[in-house]
């Protein structure tokens, strides 16, 4: 069944009503564990610090996977790369 509902979400100790598509709730159940994980390996190493502290340095940690997945997936040089190819094939084919 689609549709929204509204789900709770802990993260660092805190409740968060949220509402998501019903198809997204798994998606939204482990990147709240992914977060949560995340949050108490830092509080291992750095207990003197607040939850404020974690979450941005959660924030900072997942922030950077994506700038670096954007990076190993641009796709502008491979769209250019494809319309030289294409450039090359279409002269072949015309001689």
């Amino acid at each position: 069944m689609d549709g929204e509902f509204t789900i709770n979400v802990g993260i660092c100790d805190r409740n968060y009503p949220i509402r998501i598509n019903r198809n997204d709730e798994e998606k939204i159940r482990k990147a709240a564990k992914k977060i949560n994980d995340t949050i108490a390996q830092y509080r291992q190493v750095y207990n003197s610090k607040d939850g404020q502290d974690f979450l941005a340095m959660v924030a900072l940690q997942f922030a950077t996977r994506v700038v670096e997945s954007e990076e190993h997936f641009e796709v502008q040089p491979v769209i250019e790369e494809l319309g030289k190819l294409d450039s090359q094939l279409s002269e072949l084919l015309n001689d």
